[in-house]
């Protein structure tokens, strides 16, 4: 098969937009469009091995046509070389990642991919009529920590996952600023929702991603996607902030935990509606390694100070079973576990993967930079801190110099954020709380 595909986009913007729109079946891609000069364009992402993987949730209807190596009537999948790939759980699935389980591409000469233009309709956000729970009635954890300022070593010269931009370490320092002391909960999300009347964009897309070992049999036996670099990522249609696990779950009984399936637009809309902001990555790395050169957890190098568990991480094998042996299989409230260093910041690593300010990039001076804020545009968004689900086998990502990315209008089951600040907010002083 040979072919080619049309780009909607003007051709000012599409040698940037077009590289990004497809991948398909671990094809080594080429694509071309006279308009464009897209000769060529490789478009890699699936591997057969587990590897995290970047593919874009689509805004237009693209005819496309494959040109590549056809097995037993699947398509095969050409492996990235290992400058090329990285290392993970594929927490990094995005909006798009998702193919037919059972596609058979070589038996179709096209292959069209959906429009994401359509208007959104309200009967088709995800509500629950009876989610009555007054936020109320659960303790505020809205609160900031003031992080004194200073310069510290970013990132690391003993990288785990080289391709990620772990490297180099350099010094940086940042002015001081206010964190929130948990990230964002159910609880305080809803206030926000309430208030806003606000639908985030897993409700509107209508899906979002869930690991397979947390959804249920029935709503497995609905999904006709799946991702093929991290087949136990599923995207479950229904799968949103108020149903984590899908249309079948709620969050009833974990209004203190922290708020899932949020993009980074999401996360940005709530911390401007709090007066806040998100964190730099900077300025996050800088209070997760409590100010300190370089140690690998908030509180030092030990895994298990005294013994004892103080983040949320995956035990076990993993993607098969988690023995639990921190005491959670989900989530964690977000007031659980010992304040992980001197600021007094809880679950700054584990728990759940955290959104930032910055745009990512992979390649760092050794320059010193003050308050650094990352590059003025990209494609993803940088999060940190890792999650209930990272393992070390797979995503060694609960260290303070670790990083990874999602698209901004990215959501999952692992990943929330919390919020931070240059001064204060006066309702915080007052102690007059939204």
């Amino acid at each position: 098969m040979h072919t080619h595909f049309r780009c909607p986009h003007s051709a000012k913007s599409r040698r940037e937009r077009c590289r990004q729109v497809f991948t398909l079946c671990g094809l080594r891609l080429e694509a071309s469009t006279p308009e464009s000069g897209l000769l060529h364009q490789s478009l890699v992402s699936y591997k057969h091995r587990p590897q995290p993987i970047n593919i874009y949730r689509l805004r237009s209807v693209i005819p496309v046509h494959l040109q590549g190596e056809e097995e037993s009537g699947m398509c095969s999948a050409e492996p990235l070389s290992d400058s090329q790939s990285t290392s993970g759980c594929g927490c990094q699935a995005s909006r798009g990642d998702a193919e037919p389980k059972l596609q058979n591409v070589a038996d179709e000469e096209d292959a069209t991919v959906e429009s994401e233009e359509e208007d959104f309709k309200e009967e088709n956000v995800a509500k629950d009529n009876d989610f009555k729970i007054d936020s109320d009635s659960y303790p505020r954890t809205n609160q900031m920590l003031f992080i004194k300022g200073g310069s510290f070593h970013m990132g690391t010269d003993e990288p785990i996952f080289a391709a990620d931009g772990e490297m180099p370490s350099r010094k940086v320092t940042v002015d001081s600023f206010y964190m929130d002391e948990y990230e964002v909960s159910n609880a305080e999300f809803k206030r926000f929702v309430d208030a806003k009347k606000y639908v985030t964009e897993a409700e509107k897309f209508g899906n979002s991603f869930v690991m397979d070992l947390y959804v249920s049999e029935e709503t497995k036996s609905k999904i006709t996607q799946m991702v093929a670099a991290a087949p136990w990522w599923l995207p479950v249609d229904g799968a949103d902030w108020r149903h984590p696990e899908g249309p079948d779950t709620n969050i009833h009984d974990r209004m203190d935990h922290p708020v899932l399936h949020v993009s980074w637009n999401d996360a940005n809309d709530y911390c401007k509606w709090a007066g806040k902001r998100l964190p730099t990555e900077a300025e996050f790395e800088y209070a997760c390694k409590g100010g300190k050169k370089d140690r690998l957890f908030p509180w030092g190098n030990n895994l298990t100070p005294k013994g004892e568990h103080w983040m949320n991480i995956w035990q076990g094998e993993f993607p098969n079973s988690n023995t639990e042996e921190d005491g959670y299989g989900t989530t964690a409230p977000v007031t659980a576990f010992p304040k992980q260093n001197k600021f007094g910041l809880k679950n700054i690593v584990g728990n759940v993967w955290e959104w930032t300010q910055d745009w990512w990039v992979t390649e760092h001076s050794r320059e010193h930079k003050t308050n650094p804020t990352g590059p003025p545009t990209g494609v993803d968004k940088v999060k940190k801190g890792g999650s209930f689900q990272c393992h070390k086998s797979y995503c060694y990502r609960y260290r303070c110099a670790a990083r990874s990315q999602n698209t901004p209008d990215s959501s999952a089951s692992n990943l929330g954020f919390r919020c931070a600040s240059s001064k204060l907010p006066d309702y915080l002083k007052a102690k007059d709380e939204l």
